[in-house]
Formats: structure tokens, sequence, C-alpha cells
């Protein structure tokens, strides 16, 4: 894949999503990070507070995810950038929770607008820039919960498998273009955002239960796996999702 281009990542300002930008970036991409607020990735400094080198590759972009005609301002704006965008991540979302009984319709539609319709309206966005570059990889961020049935969580499990039948019509559909697209899903990762409540407590002694490995997963788990899909550039692989969840999902 042509590390000249532009690869597009979405909630790319914490967690995940700024794993993945700065990896991206390290690989030599120019990233287009998206978020509400235009920030660079959080994590993209060190200890003693230097910028890392990936930063200098990765420009911010202020955009809602959940509105069509942000998304389509913004990706006309990565596109100004003069380099052919050759690649989208999706990976915004939002977890919300609660008891299917009772559960807020207002709060079931933001999570399908922000986990599944964002990544429709995103794809449909970014295809003209893709095919006029001649094609190139969307990689989709779903989750383990896909294949789940877990109480409290009728909306995000709901949104994220969507996400894998998109990215199954889509691979399908825009193949002839030379466009691919993947669904990574990831299990339960350790990110900025939740690291305390992983390291301790209920949640850590349940995942030490449940985790064959015995330990979740991390930011840089996930972005290395994005970032070797990237590297690869295996045409013949497209339309999959691909679980990265510690074995959790399949360990009985």
């Amino acid at each position: 894949m042509n590390k000249q281009g532009i690869i597009i990542v979405t909630g790319a300002s914490r967690g995940i999503g700024a794993a993945i930008a700065l990896t991206l970036a390290d690989q030599g991409y120019t990233v287009a990070c998206l978020s509400r607020r235009g920030e660079l990735p959080a994590a993209g400094s060190g200890p003693d507070g230097a910028a890392s080198p990936a930063l200098a590759r990765c420009v911010p972009f202020t955009c809602d995810v959940t509105r069509s005609d942000s998304v389509r301002d913004a990706f006309a704006q990565v596109a100004a950038l003069g380099a052919p965008v050759v690649g989208l991540v999706n990976n915004a979302g939002v977890h919300l929770e609660g008891p299917s009984d009772a559960f807020p319709l207002a709060d079931y539609e933001t999570v399908f607008a922000t986990n599944a319709t964002s990544v429709f309206v995103s794809c449909q966005h970014v295809y003209p820039h893709l095919a006029a570059a001649g094609g190139g990889l969307i990689i989709n961020i779903g989750s383990f919960f896909d294949k789940l049935g877990v109480k409290r969580n009728l909306a995000y499990c709901a949104s994220k498998a969507a996400v894998g039948a998109i990215t199954r019509c889509l691979a399908v559909e825009w193949a002839g273009k030379g466009i691919r697209v993947l669904d990574v899903a990831p299990g339960y990762i350790t990110t900025d955002l939740n690291r305390d409540v992983m390291a301790a407590g209920p949640l850590r002694a349940y995942l030490e239960k449940r985790i064959p490995g015995r330990e979740p997963g991390t930011s840089d788990d996930v972005a290395k796996l994005v970032s070797s899909l990237f590297a690869m550039d295996t045409g013949f692989l497209t339309g999959e999702t691909i679980y990265i969840d510690g074995a959790q999902g399949i360990a009985h």
C-alpha cells in the first residue's frame, strides 16, 4: 500500500484510536486524526513530555461522525492535503448499557448512530476518494460482543453485530473497485480511559477467570493488528471479522 497516502482514523484523540493513529504514522503514513474536538492523539508524547516523531505525520480534524455533513466536510478537508486517501479506520464508538426492559430509546439510537450508522456514512463518504486512488482498505472496529449475549448490553451488542454485516456487504459490493473492508473485533482492552477499573475490583477478577491468559489486551495490541493489515496489503483478504480477544470469546 502506498505509504505516501493518507489514512483517516475516526475517534483518534484517545484510547484505541490514538494508538492506531500513532502506529500507522510510525509506519510512514500521513494520518488524518478525526475527533469531536479536533485534537491530536493524547498518547503522542513520552514520559519526558517530548512529542513522538510519529505525531508529526498526524493531522487533526474536527468531525462529528454522527452527522453526515460533518463527515463529508472533514473528508473533503483531508483530501485537500494533496496526497491520495488510501485507507479509513472507523474507530469512533460509544458504550451505553442498561436493563433492556427500561433502556431509553434515545440511548439506543445514540449507540446505533455512533457505532453503526457512522460506519456506513463514513464508508459512503470515503468511497469516492478510495476509488479515485485505485482502491484501498477500510477497517471497521467492531467488538467480540457481536457474537455474545450480554446482559444490559443489547444496544451495544446489536450495533457491533451491524458493523460486521456492513463490513461483509461492502467487501462484496466494492471488491471490483479494489476496496477491501475488514472488521477488527477486540475483546476487553485496557486504555487510558478505563485503566483504573481494569486494574482491580470485580471486573478484573472476572477477566482473570474468563480470559485464558488472565490478562486483558492493550490499545497497542489492537493498533499492531490494524497496522499489520495495512502493511500486508493482501488483496484476497476482505469481508472478514478478525477477533482479538485473547480467546475469551471461544473459551468454554
